[in-house]
């Protein structure tokens, strides 16, 4: 079978999914290859590890694509000021939305709250052909455009083909754009904790010896934390139990927010930053980390 689009995206992740859906004004076809679909949401009350800072412009740019609308505004939670601190435990920087004139400085979701939103509004536009799962096995371009073939048969031709697929893209690798990566020999812990004090809107992070520790605020008295540190370090906390784990951030916290119970298990992520050749090559364009990535 053979398919037609103005635009065929490889990546439905959020980058992608938006990017689809942002489009439709420009009156596009689009089509978006995904290998695996969104897991659905539980609905146990729990909560995913990975969450996002979204600017309020980000946010407004979501709310244009129809997805913003989509997330539970419980699970939202607005950060009003933020408090970085040295690691001479006198240095101090505040930042406020109230002095800036702004509601806010940053919204903080999660992750798969995001990515379903998306997803609805993607299986809902009439100008969006989702592949998924599917899988991208050869590609080629010429100065009209470019064909693409899936592992199924399926061939699929767009006159521009967009890159979605994350750092370690395979149409940036297939369209032979070159890359300089560089790895900080650091992992990013995440996980979620219950505080026993309210922290207020506020985002904390501090600076120490031994990495960066934020905690960000989550709705109620919940808070996210996300931790950069030397690979050895990181993992010596990913192995500790949830009691040692929340002592741990509770002390390098100087307990700001008093005593903390572990209501996630910690993940991690390597560090790492990586620089494109080129974004963008005839009838081909790269997006989001596909295209410059940063821890």
């Amino acid at each position: 079978m053979s398919h037609s689009f103005d635009v065929i995206i490889v990546g439905g992740g959020l980058v992608g999914a938006s990017l689809a859906l942002a489009l439709k004004p420009a009156g596009l076809s689009v089509a978006v290859i995904e290998p695996r679909p969104p897991q659905p949401v539980p609905d146990d009350g729990s909560w995913d590890s990975r969450v996002y800072a979204i600017s309020p412009g980000s946010a407004a740019f979501l709310e244009r694509c129809g997805a913003w609308q989509g997330v539970p505004q419980d699970r939202v939670t607005r950060v009003e000021s933020m408090q970085v601190c040295g690691d001479d435990v006198r240095s101090r920087l505040d930042f406020s939305a109230y002095d800036a004139g702004l509601r806010e400085l940053a919204f903080i979701a999660e992750n798969r709250l995001l990515h379903d939103a998306l997803w609805q509004c993607l299986q809902r536009a009439e100008h969006v052909r989702i592949f998924c799962p599917a899988h991208c096995a050869a590609v080629e371009w010429n100065d009209r455009g470019a064909r693409l073939w899936l592992e199924d048969g399926t061939a699929l031709a767009a006159k521009l083909t967009v890159g979605a697929d994350g750092a370690d893209s395979w149409l940036r690798t297939q369209a032979g754009i070159g890359i300089r990566p560089r790895d900080y020999g650091q992992l990013g812990v995440v996980a979620n904790f219950a505080a026993e004090h309210a922290h207020r809107g506020v985002a904390h992070q501090w600076f120490r010896r031994d990495g960066i520790l934020a905690l960000l605020p989550l709705p109620d008295r919940r808070v996210s934390m996300v931790g950069s540190t030397p690979e050895p370090h990181g993992r010596e906390l990913l192995a500790l139990a949830p009691t040692a784990l929340a002592d741990r951030v509770e002390a390098a916290s100087g307990s700001a927010l008093g005593r903390l119970e572990l209501i996630t298990p910690p993940t991690a992520f390597p560090l790492r930053v990586q620089h494109v050749e080129n974004i963008v090559k005839s009838r081909i364009a790269l997006v989001g980390d596909a295209a410059h990535n940063v821890h």
